[in-house]
Order: structure tokens, then sequence, then C-alpha cells
């Protein structure tokens, strides 16, 4: 009999360092009031010196060990989303592994970018209910001021840092697992309008610019997070037999406070029933789902038995969504 999933704790980080709307003003041509109204930012957080996505994975297990007195040492498996690793390889999970000396897990990182956190809980979810492991250790990370480009306006007002941890268990014989459905799509063909170039320099037929930062076309991803995630939720609901009156809390990724609301609108789902970390953590990539989720659960916000509708989108084009019955 296959086993079902749940998830048994989080846990979040964010570096101490500030950056504010006031600081960006003294960077680029900008001001506090255009990027709130544009955005619905006011801070972002900032790694320190030497300060990387392991280390942040590490504070957020910590974080999560404290508050709920976990053990990692039965976790069998370490999934890392993100698109911003500390060296291209030993892997983050790796480092991870090597920091809490974690002795009998395998270890993987994944890059789905902002979707990056929905993607590792599918796939532990699948791992899981298929039998293969019992405790998988999920992590949604990213270090993007490392990849900003602080001369370029429009980005480097949007990108902050961040970690969020989960851990994802076989629940008791009998019981029933969190995760309700789910829904995963993608768009190779946007992907030149949100890249970072890396050995190649060339994307299909055009020349990638940024030279190693952040590079984004903030209109076109507009276009596609609010086109594409309303018939992916209607979808994710479909699979399920449940509808969006259903929902408890919605919880996006903090991608842009107006990319949110106008999805609501489409989903006529009400934006005070929507979980964001963006307002003083920015747009933290893989981690902003799990910092919203970890954010709602410290504010006593969700219940035992709520209905979450968790969905990620981002550069690839990717997006993906889950249901999860929290509790």
């Amino acid at each position: 009999m296959n086993s079902k999933a749940r998830i048994s704790a989080v846990g979040s980080y964010v570096p101490e360092k500030r950056l504010t709307n006031s600081d960006l003003e003294r960077l680029v041509e900008t001001n506090d009031e255009w990027i709130v109204q544009r955005t619905g930012m006011r801070e972002r957080r900032i790694a320190a010196p030497g300060e990387y996505t392991s280390h942040m994975c590490i504070s957020a297990i910590d974080n999560m060990i404290a508050e709920y007195g976990v053990s990692l040492e039965d976790v069998d498996l370490i999934l890392t989303a993100t698109n911003t690793p500390d060296l291209p390889f030993p892997t983050v999970s790796c480092l991870v592994q090597a920091h809490f000396g974690i002795p009998s897990t395998g270890a993987l990182d994944l890059n789905a970018t902002c979707a990056g956190f929905v993607y590792a809980l599918h796939t532990a979810n699948a791992f899981i209910t298929a039998g293969l492991h019992r405790k998988i250790l999920v992590l949604g990370a990213d270090h993007m001021s490392a990849i900003t480009d602080y001369t370029d306006r429009t980005t480097c007002i949007l990108l902050g840092d961040g970690a969020g941890a989960a851990l994802v268990e076989a629940a008791a014989d009998g019981a029933p697992g969190a995760f309700l459905g789910h829904h995963l799509g993608s768009d190779g063909t946007g992907g030149v309008h949100l890249y970072r170039s890396g050995l190649a320099d060339r994307l299909g037929e055009k020349d990638l610019e940024g030279a190693g930062k952040l590079v984004q076309n903030g209109r076109e991803v507009y276009k596609f997070a609010v086109g594409t995630v309303p018939k992916g939720v209607s979808a994710l609901l479909d699979s399920a037999g449940m509808a969006m009156s259903e929902v408890d809390w919605f919880i996006p990724h903090s991608a842009n406070l107006r990319i949110i609301e106008s999805v609501c609108e489409r989903l006529d789902f009400p934006v005070e029933k929507t979980l964001y970390s963006l307002e003083y953590y920015g747009n933290t990539s893989a981690a902003t789902i799990p910092l919203s989720l970890h954010m709602g659960l410290k504010e006593g916000k969700i219940k035992p038995g709520d209905l979450l509708l968790l969905y990620g989108f981002g550069g690839g084009l990717v997006h993906g969504g889950l249901l999860v019955r929290w509790g």
C-alpha cells in the first residue's frame, strides 16, 4: 500500500540587513511612492558578505528545529530548490547534509526558479507516496542580491534574499495525506523574457545580456503570470474536484503585489485571503512561498484543517501549484 505524505514542520530565515525603498533612491532613479504603487514592496533583506544560500538554508532549518523540536537524524533525502547555489557543485543540499551530519540521506538540488518550492514539495510528495522515502527535508532559498544589477531600476527594486524549510513525512498508516492535487506547466519559448546568462551567451536566436546578472522583461512576465496562473489554478481545482470558494488561503509566489491582485481578480478570490511575503522581504524567488506560509502560521492565520493553494511561477518559464490540507 502506498504511503500518504504530510508536512510536519516549517521554518524560515531572512538576513538582518534591510534594503529600504529610501536606500534604493540613492542607487537608481526611483522613489518610495513609485515602488510601493507598482510592486507593494517597502523593504527587502540582503545577505551579509560571505553569507550564501547554504547558510540561509541552515538558519531556516535551525528555526524549524527550534519551533517544532524535530530531528533530522532519520531524514532520507534533502531537496533544495534554488537558482543561486553557493557553488555549481557541491550542491546546497550536500552542504546542508555536511553541516547537520545527517547520517544516511540523498542530496539533490533542483531549479524551477520562483516555482522551485512548489516543485520540490511535489517531488517530495511523489517520492513518499511511491514508498521510496519516508522523511524528506525540503528547502526553498535564493541569494537574489548576488545576481541583481543594481544599476537596473526595473529589477533591483524587486529582489531580496531568504530561505524556507519544511519536513515532508509519511503519514501514519490510515491517516489522510496533506497533498490533494497538483498542476505543473511550462512555456520554454518565454525563457528570453526572464533569464541569467551562464556558460551560454545565446538563447535560441537571442544574444543574452546581463553578464551573469538577472535580466527581466517585466511586461512579458506580468502577462505570463496573469494569463497563466488563473488557468493553472482552475485546472488544479478541477483535477481535485474542488472550488476556489473552498480555499482558505491562497499562497502565490510573491513576485509583485499587482500581479497577485490581478490574479485574485480573475479568480474572483479576495486578496485578504492571500498570504504574501513581498512587502518587507521583496521577491526572494524560491523562498517567497515558504516565507509566506511560515508568516501565516506564526500570525495565527492558518489553522488545522485549512485548505491552502500554493502557486509558483517564474523563469523558464515555469509554473506549478499544489492543494494542501494543513494539519
